[in-house]
């Protein structure tokens, strides 16, 4: 097996050059920069812009570089300081070299590794610590206490059967297909699995689809809590950078990965992504699902966040299973947990019909079914119009955290980067060069809990960046920047402080 996942080409390699000089205000070009009056090799201005590139996740772990001949050609400079900048690099842990197998991406020993996803702060600890850890808000009420009343009232039929549901319950798996078919997606209920939660969802096609060892293709960054679940199955994760600024998916990564690496399956985001905010294009859905299709690999379209649009003016495009009328190529999964509450653990697969069978008999031996009354709740939601109506609740209270949280920012962060999205529940910050991982250690001495950027890549990537969800708004919000600003103050300084929060609530 090929010790790297993925490869970057020259010209793409010298695109991200390119454009990582252009957001930073650093004149392009490899030849030479300017520090401090002092004139950089060119070598090491080459070595220095790599690195960056790995260390944002913009090259993923694991990519082989292309040859020192092809990147200087592409970049107009010399072998020589080609080939000198991969010395560099490799002295430094970043890149690594086997004859025969050429150079790839790699984080130097003892950089933070991702090994967990993201767990609740508990409830008593509320009190004391701002938990901005996970993306998830109160319940929509009084939409929660109807649904379940509602439940209850539909109870008795089902109170009469054995109550094991492994596809799901029939009304719900109808009202499901048909709010597909509303969205222009033509569904019947046997295209429809229910699940518990979305996570229920990915682990269900992973244990169908993906053996030990096999390659999963996922976005870099990506959701914290599935890149586990891939881990802990014993998938090979390869990462796909995403475009810079919101701008949806790199479509020419996603097309060299496929065709290279050819993986089982892939998981993305495409409606306001989690971590990042991004919306795709509908271009870029047909172009995804195309390149999939044609590489033999199964896109596993995680919709969660579809329905939490914050701005009116962004109008969404069509489902990534638009473009895969023939069932074959796409997997979407649903779920109430990010849209309603995370409280409500009903999740969905839509599939292809032959697929839908496979997995409700492999779900045996998992777990068996999803609680009928959960069930019941959310079909009487979207029976009686309910759903819409509670979230458009959850719509006005994320977009007025949002709103809190960015000014909140920007008063007491200024250095940090980040661009607002038009939906979702996530905010990703560029932390002005200080290390993610040790402003949470930090944030959460002082009472402010955040994942940091390394949570959400592969192999220790991102580690100059938080996610920051929109839970709080208000004066929470201003509270929780003027702890990050102290966080932060405390990483550039080198100072400690004692903690205000029990370092168990960490996550």
């Amino acid at each position: 097996m090929s010790p790297w996942t993925s490869a970057v080409g020259a010209p793409q390699l010298a695109r991200l050059l390119g454009s990582q000089h252009t957001r930073d205000g650093v004149a392009a070009g490899a030849a030479a920069s300017l520090t401090g009056g002092r004139r950089v090799p060119a070598y090491r201005s080459l070595a220095d812009g790599v690195r960056l590139l790995i260390l944002e996740g913009r090259v993923p772990v694991a990519a082989r570089l292309p040859a020192e001949r092809e990147l200087a050609a592409a970049l107009a400079v010399s072998r020589t300081t080609v080939a000198a900048a991969y010395e560099a690099l490799r002295g430094e842990g970043f890149l690594e070299s086997r004859r025969g197998a050429g150079s790839w991406t790699a984080m130097p020993a003892g950089s933070p590794l991702p090994t967990r996803g993201l767990d609740p702060l508990p409830p008593e600890a509320a009190a004391s610590v701002i938990d901005l850890g996970c993306a998830a808000l109160p319940a929509p009420e009084p939409w929660l206490t109807r649904a379940m009343r509602g439940a209850l009232d539909e109870l008795p039929p089902y109170a009469h059967t054995h109550g094991d549901y492994p596809a799901g319950l029939p009304a719900l798996r109808q009202a499901l297909a048909d709010r597909y078919t509303a969205r222009g997606i033509p569904t019947m209920p046997e295209q429809i699995m229910v699940t518990t939660g979305a996570m229920g969802a990915v682990a269900a096609a992973c244990r169908l689809m993906v053996r030990p060892g096999e390659r999963v293709a996922v976005e870099s960054p990506s959701y914290a809590n599935i890149l586990q679940l891939l881990r802990e199955a014993g998938a090979r994760l390869v990462p796909v950078a995403m475009a810079d600024r919101l701008a949806g998916w790199d479509i020419p990564s996603w097309r060299q990965v496929l065709s290279a690496a050819a993986p089982r399956l892939a998981y993305v985001v495409a409606d306001f992504h989690n971590p990042t905010g991004a919306l795709a294009t509908e271009d870029q859905r047909r172009q995804l699902v195309d390149a999939a299709r044609s590489a033999g690999t199964v896109l596993i379209a995680d919709e969660t966040m579809a329905e939490l649009r914050l701005d009116d003016g962004v109008e969404l495009p069509r489902p990534v299973c638009a473009f895969d009328p023939a069932g074959s190529t796409v997997i979407t999964v649903g779920s109430a947990s990010k849209t309603f509450w995370a409280g409500l653990r009903i999740g969905w697969v839509r599939a292809a019909p032959d697929v839908i069978r496979s997995l409700v008999a492999a779900r045996a031996y998992a777990d068996l079914g999803t609680p009928v009354i959960e069930q019941l709740a959310v079909a009487w939601l979207l029976n009686t119009g309910g759903w819409e109506e509670a979230i458009e609740i959850r719509r006005e209270l994320a977009r007025g955290n949002r709103d809190a949280l960015a000014e909140a920012l920007r008063r007491h962060l200024p250095d940090w980067e980040f661009t607002v999205p038009h939906g979702g529940l996530t905010l990703w910050a560029r932390t002005g060069g200080l290390s993610g991982s040790r402003i949470a250690e930090a944030g959460a001495r002082l009472g402010v809990r955040v994942p940091s950027g390394p949570r959400f890549g592969v192999d220790g990537a991102f580690e100059g960046y938080v996610r920051l969800p929109f839970t709080v708004g208000g004066a929470v919000a201003e509270k929780a920047a003027t702890r990050l600003a102290s966080a932060a103050d405390l990483v550039a300084t080198g100072a400690t402080v004692e903690a205000e929060a029990p370092r168990t609530y960490v996550a």
